[in-house]
């Protein structure tokens, strides 16, 4: 095709990749040695490192306009006494859903192409999944996901699993009769425009007390990231979720609605596995012995004494 891509969706140039993968016989991986060891221990066998990429333009954000300027109760001089925070995920005016909606999209593109290649490979997931998102130097933002495909005896699946767990913790979470069905991402923006009461409580001289405002709009925002959170679980068909990155984002800008005040922008984003359930027993707690030394010279003479005398008496008899 013109554009380099294959008519199934994965560039042509990844097709190729594969290939030469299939007929060279060897594989390769991002894999410690610890965490290739964990691995095996489950039947499961590298088949090879798999990526997905996608750059795109972030352009409309959907919050250009101020998130709360003209709401609330006025104090002096017209400005705002007390805002309001909005987010993302209520889909309120201002609050960059279009902007979001295309973070979702551009991940989920990678890994969606991630996953093709662990499908072409035979593999039947990808575990150590590293999710990057760069700057692209001719402009945009390039997302990327990264792991290594693994394959278990048995026929192909239908949808390959994705998990951001090294392989020790693949390896526990399988042993213990769980299996990871797909990365999870919650993602949202909050804003709050610096209301009068804001503005008061970060003047020089206020003391030591919170920030009303800025408190409400990192709690709303991550608040909002954990909810998308869950329902990407429950979309996945996933039980529950092992979060493995939490991150927040402030930055500031001027208020495009009201001369001399500002807005603050909260981004959140939590990533983890989903994870189900495919043996309805767990293991039994596993209790190893314990050695203990004494460290008083007189008891650990009182116990060879006592050794001594049982190896005499079992000879005896």
């Amino acid at each position: 095709m013109a554009d380099g891509r294959a008519q199934d969706g994965l560039p042509s140039v990844a097709q190729a990749r594969m290939a030469g993968i299939r007929r060279s016989g060897t594989w390769g991986s991002a894999l410690s040695t610890s965490e290739f060891a964990a691995i095996r221990s489950t039947g499961f066998e590298p088949v090879g490192q798999v990526l997905g990429a996608a750059v795109y333009n972030v352009g409309y954000t959907g919050g250009f306009a101020c998130p709360g300027a003209w709401s609330g109760g006025f104090g002096r001089y017209g400005s705002v006494a007390v805002g309001v925070t909005t987010v993302s995920g209520a889909g309120e005016f201002a609050a960059f859903g279009p902007m979001v909606a295309t973070l979702y999209e551009a991940r989920r593109t990678a890994i969606a192409r991630m996953t093709h290649e662990c499908a072409e490979l035979g593999g039947h997931g990808v575990v150590g999944v590293s999710l990057s998102i760069g700057a692209f130097p001719a402009g945009g933002l390039e997302f990327k996901a990264i792991g290594t495909a693994v394959r278990a005896p048995g026929p192909p699946l239908a949808r390959p699993f994705t998990s951001d767990l090294s392989g020790q913790d693949f390896a526990k979470l399988f042993l213990d009769g769980w299996v990871p069905v797909g990365l999870a991402l919650g993602i949202s923006v909050g804003a709050r425009h610096d209301d009068w009461l804001t503005v008061t409580q970060t003047r020089w001289g206020a003391g030591n007390a919170e920030v009303a405002g800025y408190t409400d709009v990192v709690n709303q925002t991550r608040h909002d990231a954990r909810e998308q959170l869950e329902r990407d679980v429950a979309r996945q068909g996933g039980e529950g979720v092992v979060v493995s990155t939490v991150t927040a984002r402030v930055r500031e800008r001027e208020c495009p609605a009201q001369e001399g005040r500002r807005d603050h922008i909260v981004e959140a984003t939590l990533i983890g596995t989903a994870i189900a359930r495919f043996h309805a027993a767990s293991r039994a707690a596993e209790r190893p012995s314990l050695a203990i030394l004494s460290l008083d010279p007189q008891r650990r003479q009182a116990a060879r004494v006592r050794l001594g005398a049982d190896r005499e008496g079992a000879q005896s008899r």
